[in-house]
């Protein structure tokens, strides 16, 4: 393996270093103060901040886990080598001991992330090297299957689950969720991240912009912070209060009496007032599954599997799915670099639209 001066990082006797949580440090020729250490927390900051908490999260968690196995086996995780990384990840396909395998989704993710990690220390792992490129080519063939891909929502389910919430301040918080994440085509960490205001907190994803009623019927504008940048969302109101994600989210911040912070927050369990927390974004994907039961949708199936039909991920694939505009419009909403990402949502608007069976004298 080759030798990797690692003098410019400082020591770490708590171990943080092993773990992928000291990847910016003063170098070691530099004396610390407590004004440059202050300047290092910050960078570290926004270092973090330059990806989304929960990638950050999955990030260090992969880390932990090879640094483990590294031990395990004996060598030095600080070492960006193929040869070990290639054995790393045959493990993980066919562990061992025994233990369950990985998708090859959940592998993919972890060498993103231990390149990822071996960058924020100054160091570089040659993904291409045969040691890694040609295991993981392997690991696809053998092990590849279709992604699996939860239901999108279709507009009368939608409307379905908004009918059975109340008009109770919980229940208005969440009918502006599911209504406006649909119509905006957004992720779940999108909706939830949203502020009142531009530079309401630190944490915010975006701000909201409610237009009043014009000749083109208004809306709202959503200004979100993506990986490439800042970029809008029109979401137009609906054809009726029932059904419009601009009402609800106008009653939901009326009555919560919300005028700065985070748009959705937890509501007091007397349903009387908010708190000023945010909310989680896996409620999202819990009020999804909880209205789907609640509106009877495929009571076909048993309980378990109709849970598993649906996600927070489900609303913006519904948006794709139904929506019957021209496809770069909805290319737009979902925010998509290229119109094949889009089509792979669009999964259930176009299927057998066009019969090439017939078309051919069949």
């Amino acid at each position: 393996m080759q030798d990797i001066d690692l003098s410019d990082f400082l020591s770490d006797p708590a171990g943080k270093e092993e773990d992928g949580e000291q990847s910016i440090a003063l170098p070691a020729r530099v004396a610390g103060s407590g004004s440059l250490d202050r300047l290092v927390d910050q960078a570290r900051g926004y270092a973090e901040a330059a990806t989304a908490e929960n990638t950050n999260k999955a990030y260090k968690a992969d880390w932990k886990h090879f640094a483990s196995w590294c031990r395990r086996k004996g060598v030095d995780s600080l070492v960006p080598s193929p040869a070990v990384i290639g054995l790393y990840i045959s493990d993980c396909a066919k562990p061992q001991d025994g233990s369950p395998a990985l998708s090859v989704s959940t592998i993919e993710r972890r060498l993103s992330g231990l390149a990822a990690n071996y960058r924020q220390r100054g160091l570089t792992l040659d993904m291409k090297d045969r040691h890694i490129a040609s295991v993981w080519a392997g690991i696809k063939r053998q092990h590849g299957r279709p992604p699996v891909q939860k239901e999108p929502v279709t507009p009368e389910e939608l409307l379905e689950m908004v009918a059975t919430l109340t008009f109770g301040l919980r229940d208005m918080r969440d009918r502006a969720i599911l209504l406006l994440g649909y119509a905006g085509g957004m992720r779940r960490s999108e909706i939830i991240g949203l502020d009142v205001n531009r530079d309401d907190t630190e944490d915010s994803r975006g701000w909201i912009e409610i237009d009043p009623l014009s000749e083109n019927d208004g809306g709202a504008i959503v200004i979100l912070q993506t990986k490439t940048g800042w970029k809008e969302k029109e979401i137009g109101r609906g054809s009726s209060d029932q059904s419009c994600p601009v009402h609800a989210l106008e009653q939901w911040l009326h009555f919560a009496k919300i005028d700065h912070g985070p748009v959705f927050r937890r509501v007091l369990r007397d349903n009387s007032g908010v708190q000023s927390d945010r909310l989680s974004d896996k409620h999202v994907a819990r009020l999804i599954k909880r209205t789907m039961l609640d509106a009877g949708i495929r009571p076909d199936l048993p309980d378990k599997e109709r849970l598993a039909l649906f996600s927070g991920h489900s609303l913006r694939s519904g948006l794709a799915s139904y929506a019957e505009v021209d496809e770069r419009y909805v290319q737009k909403q979902l925010g998509h670099a290229s119109a094949e990402m889009t089509r792979q949502y669009q999964r259930r608007r176009d299927r057998f639209r066009v019969n090439l069976t017939k078309a051919a004298g069949l």
